[in-house]
């Protein structure tokens, strides 16, 4: 426990510096030599992310004065956060904690803090219940955005973000149905239940090659806010087809489980473009793969307009948070508008690549008005001649899907060019 400990603060230590999560735990998770450590690391880096906030507001209340070695603080919140939400055995935890701090004050200080911890449980959890940023552990400024924008919503938000996200998979319809699917799961022992048109969620996560039928191309991995995006499109067979931005090719393989299409694949990181091939052939579907910024078609379009565009674009995340508890600590205030500028300039560009009587999906995993919303009445205001916007179906109508215990959060707006 004591090197999972260490590699657990090292990855800490990495992401608030400013790395993403996704490149910095594979790198820590190679030095572990069995699946179990690997799994609890994972567990502890992505858990204490989640609960950072409240984990920040214990160890300022067990000091007496700042920490001067920002090391031992990440070993110490990893050792807290082990303490208060993990089934380690507290002596264990505390013991290879202070192991690990080291020799002289260091030692001393991790065994005062932990120990002191366990003496003052309630009241600190008491404490931070009364800070915001410890309450939600989410950052101020993201609080009060969700209070402005969610004024009847943003607690739920909130706690459906530190929420562990749900293991929801993507029923092939080339395959059989869901009532199909559920019943090979059942058969198999693995409880779970349908919670969307192709969306099954397992009561607990396992190993995907271990799902029946997901090497074969049955199922995928995909959560079911997310599967909404090839329902909405829509697209017919025999369309051409563009899903800009389309790594790691979730949305892909559902748009071509749908129906066959001429589709185009396009995403600016070449080696991303790796994952939606290998989804690709797991599925047994074929698609264009071109290597492109969607926000300059002059480098890879062919001139021949799409039928159904489905533009996937960058955006602030702040709807998969719980997937992703880095974005929270990384994220700043003025990011959102970088994030609105780069839409509006996206979804501008790809427009004009857009057959007249073609529609367009805008999505983003954003909660944010100023990403969704205002973004799509900003582009219908510039192009009163030419666009209008298409009702959908609830839950979704004309307002973002936000997160609770079976989904992410998620923005749609179907556009249809006149």
């Amino acid at each position: 426990m004591r090197n999972l400990q260490k590699l657990a603060a090292g990855a800490l230590e990495d992401v608030l510096a400013g790395a993403a999560l996704h490149q910095v735990l594979p790198r820590h998770l190679q030095q572990l030599n069995t699946p179990g450590e690997r799994g609890a690391l994972q567990d502890i880096v992505y858990g204490s992310l989640r609960q950072l906030g409240r984990l920040d507001a214990w160890m300022e209340a067990l000091l007496e004065r700042p920490l001067t070695d920002p090391q031992l603080g990440w070993l110490l919140r990893v050792a807290l956060y082990q303490l208060a939400y993990t089934r380690a055995p507290a002596h264990a935890v505390v013991h290879n904690a202070v192991t690990a701090a080291g020799q002289g004050w260091r030692r001393g200080l991790a065994n005062a803090v932990l120990r002191n911890f366990q003496r003052r449980r309630a009241e600190l959890e008491k404490l931070a219940d009364e800070l915001p940023s410890a309450r939600w552990s989410h950052p101020d400024w993201w609080i009060t955005r969700l209070q402005a924008e969610h004024p009847h919503h943003w607690q739920s938000i909130l706690e459906a973000s530190l929420l562990h996200p749900p293991f929801t998979l993507r029923v092939n319809c080339r395959h059989g149905d869901v009532a199909d699917y559920l019943r090979r799961l059942n058969e198999a022992g693995l409880p779970a239940h349908q919670t969307g048109p192709d969306a099954v969620t397992l009561d607990k996560a396992l190993p995907v090659h271990s799902l029946p039928g997901f090497d074969a191309g049955h199922v995928s991995v995909q959560d079911a806010g997310a599967q909404w995006a090839a329902r909405l499109l829509d697209a017919k067979p025999g369309e051409r087809v563009l899903d800009a931005c389309a790594a790691p090719g979730g949305k892909t393989g559902h748009i071509l489980e749908r129906a066959d299409v001429e589709l185009t694949a396009l995403d600016v990181d070449a080696t991303r473009l790796a994952r939606v091939q290998e989804n690709l052939d797991r599925l047994q579907l074929r698609a264009s793969l071109v290597a492109g910024d969607a926000a300059q078609p002059d480098a890879w379009w062919d001139g021949r307009p799409f039928d159904r565009i489905l533009a996937d674009v960058p955006c602030s995340a702040s709807g998969v948070v719980r997937r992703n508890p880095d974005i929270k600590w990384l994220r700043r205030p003025d990011d959102i508008a970088q994030f609105a500028a780069q839409q509006a300039v996206m979804l501008e560009t790809l427009w004009r690549l857009l057959a007249p009587g073609g529609t367009l999906l805008y999505a983003t995993c954003s909660i944010f008005h100023e990403e969704n919303e205002v973004q799509v009445r900003a582009f219908l205001a510039r192009h009163a001649s030419d666009a209008e916007r298409c009702l959908l179906p609830e839950p979704l109508s004309d307002r973002p899907l936000l997160p609770d215990a079976e989904h992410d959060g998620f923005f749609y707006a179907l556009l249809r060019k006149t």
